[in-house]
C-alpha cells in the first residue's frame, strides 16, 4: 500500500442475499479475498456485509464482484445496491482511464512509472544519434 497514493486506495461494501445456503457468505469473500493482489483488507461487519478496501490500480470492484459471484456467492441485487455498484464501475473505469490503464490491463501501473521515466529529462542522456552511438 506504500507505493500508492491514499486516493487510489478504495473502500467499499458488499452487501450479499440473505437467502443462499452459506449463512455467512460474507466471512467466506473474506477468506476468499484474503491471498488476492490488490486487496488491503476484508471485515465482514455482518453475515450479509462485507467491507473492503483495495488498491485501484490492481483491481477494480467489478473484478471482485464477478469473482465472488464466480465462487457461488449471490451479490444482493436489490435496486440501491445495483445503481450505486454501477456508479462505482464506472467512477473506477474513468478513473484508471486517466491514470493511463485500459479495461482489463492489470499490468498498468508498470506502463505508467515506464511512461513517467521515458518523460524526464535525464541530464546523463546520450545527445548523439542512434546510428553515431554504435561506432564508439
Amino acid at each position: 500500500m506504500g507505493d500508492f497514493p491514499h486516493d487510489l486506495v478504495k473502500y467499499r461494501d458488499i452487501h450479499f442475499a440473505e437467502l443462499h445456503p452459506d449463512p455467512n457468505q460474507a466471512g467466506t469473500a473474506a477468506m476468499l479475498l484474503a491471498d488476492v493482489d490488490g486487496i488491503v483488507r476484508t471485515t465482514p461487519l455482518t453475515a450479509t456485509h462485507l467491507h473492503i478496501s483495495y488498491e485501484l490500480m490492481q483491481v477494480t470492484l467489478e473484478q471482485i464482484e464477478s469473482g465472488l459471484t464466480t465462487m457461488g456467492l449471490h451479490i444482493d441485487n436489490r435496486l440501491l445496491y445495483r445503481l450505486k455498484r454501477a456508479l462505482h464501475y464506472y467512477k473506477e473505469d474513468t478513473e484508471r482511464a486517466n491514470l493511463g490503464c485500459s479495461r482489463g490491463d492489470s499490468k498498468c501501473t508498470r506502463m505508467i512509472f515506464a511512461d513517467r521515466y521515458q518523460r524526464m529529462n535525464h541530464k546523463l542522456r546520450d545527445q548523439r544519434p542512434e546510428h553515431w552511438r554504435k561506432y564508439l
